[in-house]
C-alpha cells in the first residue's frame, strides 16, 4: 500500500500548481484523502480533504477559495490544484489517508487518524 505525492516546484506568488497523490496497492475510491502540509518551524497543517463517501471536501481557512481538491477514480489518483499561490503556501505537502476509512479527522484537517502516508513534495512560493 502505497501514496505517492508529486507536482511540486518553484512557482512565484500569484502561480500555480497542481499536486498529484496516486494510490498503488489499494483503491482510493472509498477512502479520504488528505492534503497537509509543513512548512519549516512550523506545525503539519490539514489543508484539504476529500471524503470517500459522497465526495464532499474540507480546506483550511487559509486556502479555500484558492485550492481546489478532486480525484480521479480511474486514474487512483487525487489532484490538489493550487492558484493564487503565497509566500506563506512555501511548505512539503503530504498526502494522507486512514486505512480504518474513516472520513471524520480528514474531514477536519486532523492528521490524527492518517496512518498511510505519501512521501511529500516541496511547494516553494518565491519571487
Amino acid at each position: 500500500v502505497q501514496l505517492q505525492a508529486s507536482g511540486g516546484g518553484l512557482v512565484q506568488p500569484g502561480g500555480s500548481l497542481r499536486l498529484s497523490c496516486a494510490a498503488s496497492g489499494f483503491t482510493l475510491d472509498y477512502y479520504a484523502i488528505g492534503w497537509f502540509r509543513q512548512a519549516p518551524g512550523k506545525e503539519r497543517e490539514g489543508v484539504s480533504c476529500i471524503s470517500g463517501s459522497d465526495g464532499s471536501t474540507y480546506y483550511a481557512g487559509s486556502v479555500k477559495g484558492r485550492f481546489t481538491i478532486s480525484r480521479d477514480n480511474a486514474k487512483n489518483t487525487v489532484y490538489l490544484q493550487m492558484d493564487s499561490l503565497k509566500p506563506e503556501d512555501t511548505a512539503v505537502y503530504y498526502c494522507a489517508t486512514d486505512s480504518g476509512g474513516s472520513n471524520y479527522d480528514c474531514m477536519r484537517g486532523s492528521s490524527y487518524a492518517m496512518d498511510y502516508w505519501g512521501k511529500g513534495t516541496q511547494v516553494t512560493v518565491s519571487s
